[in-house]
């Protein structure tokens, strides 16, 4: 697409902060209007309008694509999404060790039970745990509880949470990170224990580490949101 406007601006508004360009107030993709909720996203939004150059490339606007995320996608269906995300709950990456070779195992059980640990006391659950790809069924009272902990999450709060639960197959990771207990960075560790293992063994593929650091920078963006959000107005 190509730049058309010259300017870019922030406005505020009754609704939030609005983003202009050439005077004009910026809409979703789907023409929706965003009114942001704080003076650091708007900034950070119109920074990135501000960086275009002859053409408009929205894989270089991370944060312009969560905010029309929440007005495209979330707040129209926001039960939906928030089935999507707690559904994770029920099949939480954490809650299913490999069944060899012990040292993977090892390293699963010394870094994940904290994590299991905590999401318990905190929604107050028991979890089974497995190994191996047998199924195992979280009670209606943990699945509740999950549903229960995202349903708490306001819509512009939803938008880097599911990116955080879809990229690490987790919503106990991703529930540490909403929380402030775990970094971006450190939940995506996590989620690849195994991966990391096969390196170790076997060697780096070039087109894995490329998808690697992709989806890192995918958790590490969702992580920058949330903070942008979170941000105090001034």
């Amino acid at each position: 697409m190509k730049r058309v406007y010259k300017t870019v601006a922030v406005e505020t508004g009754e609704a939030g902060f609005t983003v202009t360009l050439d005077s004009r107030p910026l809409r979703s993709p789907g023409k929706r209007p965003l009114a942001l909720p704080t003076r650091a996203l708007a900034d950070a939004v119109a920074g990135e309008w501000e960086a275009q150059g002859d053409r408009v490339d929205p894989r270089s606007m991370a944060m312009m694509g969560f905010a029309a995320t929440v007005a495209d996608r979330i707040a129209p269906q926001r039960d939906h999404v928030v089935g999507e995300i707690a559904g994770y709950g029920g099949s939480d990456l954490l809650c299913f060790l490999a069944d060899g070779p012990r040292e993977l195992v090892e390293r699963q059980v010394e870094r994940w039970t904290p994590w299991r640990a905590r999401v318990e006391t905190r929604l107050g659950i028991s979890l089974a745990v497995t190994a191996g790809i047998m199924p195992v069924r979280q009670s209606d009272e943990a699945l509740a509880a999950f549903r229960d902990a995202v349903a708490a999450v306001d819509d512009w709060h939803l938008a880097p949470l599911h990116t955080l639960t879809s990229v690490t197959g987790s919503l106990i990771l991703a529930l540490a990170v909403h929380d402030g207990d775990l970094g971006a960075e450190a939940a995506f560790a996590l989620s690849e224990i195994d991966e990391a293992y096969q390196v170790e063994k076997w060697g780096q593929d070039r087109e894995a580490e490329q998808r690697r650091r992709g989806l890192l920078a995918e958790v590490t963006a969702a992580e920058r949101f949330k903070g942008l959000l979170n941000a105090e107005n001034c």
